[in-house]
């Protein structure tokens, strides 16, 4: 069972005008979302500002978001993009740091076939030992993850979900039916 149940933040990163990252704004930000009631919390994604993140701050948010959620909700960091060794390495500096599971967004650019986003999707959950939520927006990286591929990498213990964003409300359906 997930620990990814009901609904979860999608963090946004603050900065301050100097463009360095505000710890202060993001440790209110997250007593805030857990004091409102929240399920999860969900730093860097792509509402953070991953792509625009360096490493050393991507880390720095996450460890700075667990240490502020101190167990009583979990943080499901964001870990994706198109480089999969990258993506594995980042992943398990997150587990370091604290993360509960990870949302790992589709290869953007590169737009790999069905058989290349299962073997990338497939490297990082055996790569990573943490639970991993795949987020599918093809609007945004140019790759749909289609319905029997998804079905496939359900099957990998340690993928636990999706963040179903295509905007397709049939293949929204046919996740849903085919798809624990």
């Amino acid at each position: 069972m997930s620990a990814f149940i009901g609904c979860g933040t999608a963090l946004v990163t603050p900065f301050r005008h100097d463009l360095s990252l505000d710890e202060e704004e993001l440790r209110r930000l997250v007593r805030r979302q857990i004091d409102g009631g929240i399920d999860f919390l969900v730093p860097c994604g792509t509402t953070g500002e991953s792509p625009t993140l360096t490493r050393d701050e991507h880390v720095r948010v996450v460890a700075i978001t667990v240490e502020e959620a101190k167990g009583k909700v979990p943080v499901l960091a964001g870990a994706g993009g198109y480089n999969t060794a990258e993506v594995i390495a980042l992943g398990n500096e997150l587990r370091q740091v604290g993360a509960d599971g990870l949302l790992s967004v589709s290869p953007y650019y590169n737009r790999p076939t069905q058989e290349g986003l299962y073997r990338h999707f497939e490297a990082i959950a055996r790569g990573v030992r943490l639970p991993i939520v795949l987020y599918n927006i093809p609007g945004r990286t140019g790759v749909n993850i289609e319905t029997p591929t998804l079905c496939r990498l359900a099957a990998i213990a340690n993928i636990v979900g999706v963040k179903e964003a295509s905007g397709n409300i049939s293949q929204m359906a046919a996740v849903a039916h085919a798809v624990p």
